[in-house]
């Protein structure tokens, strides 16, 4: 029978559940819950990769000035995709992160997973998943709920369009609900419909993850831009055991 409360959208009584971009991180803000940002091509691809290496990364939203944050903390700014690479070693490309190391501090600006992830000084704990590490961080999350009385919701940023529309920005990118779904399948909680669907879609395409991913919109816009191997990289489930925990501004790896 549904629950009564008084906001129907709110996932009430679930302890895992699952949101969409901003305004769904804005949602998990103000209810308190541990957030997982999920942005597989590429934010979080490239955070998981950076702490992989070692490298602290500052996520930079988008209406914020990335050199002027690079100043501060003493960091090096990442460049676009499309930029020179001359101007800068790393971009939003992840495979440029497997050149960081324990004394690298990137600031990382993207519309999406970096700007959901300014909301992490109102949770209790903000990590970064993705495809990846999606067993490292549903261990983490499963330790911390296991601990304390917090609920989680996993964000599936999703994408912006290019062109404004007066029919919204939001672009549901299934890659993101992939990603956040393989996180949802291996917690042992209660989840609500919402986060039971997205655990329940990534299982049914598990076995053709890569391909789908690949043949999506997302996928495809970045092979026709050169940058397939961005895909492949993303796709690698499980590769890494580094999960990134915002603390301080930036994403380190969580050490317990």
């Amino acid at each position: 029978m549904p629950n009564t409360h008084t906001n129907p959208f709110d996932q009430h009584g679930y302890r895992c559940r699952l949101e969409w971009g901003r305004r769904g991180a804005r949602a998990a803000a103000e209810r308190g819950d541990v957030l997982v940002v999920v942005d597989t091509l590429s934010f979080s691809t490239c955070v998981v990769t950076a702490v992989q290496h070692g490298a602290s990364v500052y996520p930079c939203a988008y209406d914020e000035d990335p050199a002027a944050l690079a100043r501060r903390v003493g960091g090096e700014v990442a460049i676009g995709r499309l930029d020179d690479p001359a101007t800068g070693l790393f971009s939003l490309s992840p495979l440029t992160f497997l050149a960081a190391t324990e004394d690298t501090r990137i600031v990382l600006r993207s519309p999406n997973g970096a700007t959901c992830s300014r909301y992490a000084p109102q949770v209790p704990y903000l990590f970064a998943g993705t495809l990846l590490n999606a067993a490292a961080v549903a261990g983490v999350v499963d330790q911390v709920l296991s601990m304390t009385e917090h609920n989680v919701t996993v964000l599936a940023c999703g994408e912006r369009w290019t062109t404004p529309s007066e029919d919204g920005e939001l672009r549901f990118a299934i890659e993101d609900a992939l990603g956040a779904g393989a996180i949802l399948a291996r917690l042992p909680y209660d989840q609500s419909p919402e986060a039971r669907f997205c655990a329940s879609a990534f299982q049914a395409a598990a076995a053709d993850l890569a391909a789908i991913i690949r043949e999506c919109g997302s996928g495809r816009e970045l092979y026709e831009r050169g940058f397939g191997a961005d895909v492949e990289h993303a796709v690698q489930l499980n590769a890494y055991d580094a999960v990134p925990v915002m603390r301080a501004e930036c994403f380190t790896r969580w050490i317990g």
